[in-house]
């Protein structure tokens, strides 16, 4: 039983590095560079239904139309991944509070499944002697909704971040435009201006924040 437990902390952990990961990309969106900034990387500005239309027109005449930052399609990937990760996030940090008893709901959770006589602080994971039966049975039935859904959502988000590797390798290989060192050098290559590029005049590298 204690492995057990060791193994879901350490689960735990890591799905705070996630979530911190998360936050820190949605902060990120408020405050960065243009090309990181919700306006360049949701499909909801002006004149994004034309560019999406004409996106896949060329992909269906066999052109390439190359983007400082995302694409129209790659919008729609990227806001689809956003919504998945949020959930997954919620999720589990859900399940934290349920199941080991850890941050942000795990005082609340323990509050509200203590045995009688015993301090809140005194629940352990996996102790049924530190808890009310009829309140733990309550609450573990609560909580496997939760545990349906994260489940799901993990699957999902591999599946989603499989589609997103062969989506940048096929882009690289087929139609150029240096996506994947732009990951590491933050520059991407042009040999012609970007269709996004909002500055007069070409260039043949722009960062990408």
């Amino acid at each position: 039983m204690r492995e057990k437990i060791l193994l879901k902390t350490a689960h735990v952990w890591i799905g705070y590095l996630f979530a911190l990961n998360l936050f820190r990309r949605i902060v990120w969106a408020f405050v960065g560079g243009p090309l990181a900034l919700w306006r360049s990387i949701l499909p909801f500005r002006s004149g994004y239904f034309t560019d999406l239309k004409a996106e896949v027109a060329g992909l269906h005449r066999g052109e390439t139309v190359r983007y400082l930052g995302h694409t129209p399609l790659g919008r729609v990937a990227v806001t689809v991944l956003f919504l998945v990760l949020l959930l997954q996030a919620a999720t589990g940090l859900m399940l934290a509070g349920t199941d080991v008893y850890m941050p942000p709901f795990g005082s609340a959770i323990a509050e509200r499944i203590v045995a009688p006589g015993l301090d809140p602080s005194q629940v352990r994971p996996y102790a049924p002697e530190t808890v009310d039966p009829p309140a733990y049975a309550e609450m573990r039935a609560m909580r496997a909704p939760v545990v349906e859904t994260h489940e799901i959502v993990y699957f999902v988000l591999l599946g989603l971040i499989l589609l997103h590797l062969v989506a940048i390798v096929v882009t690289e290989l087929k139609h150029g435009g240096t996506i994947i060192s732009a990951m590491v050098t933050a520059v991407k290559a042009f040999a012609s201006a970007p269709s996004d590029l909002e500055t007069k005049g070409s260039t043949a590298e722009r960062r990408k924040d």
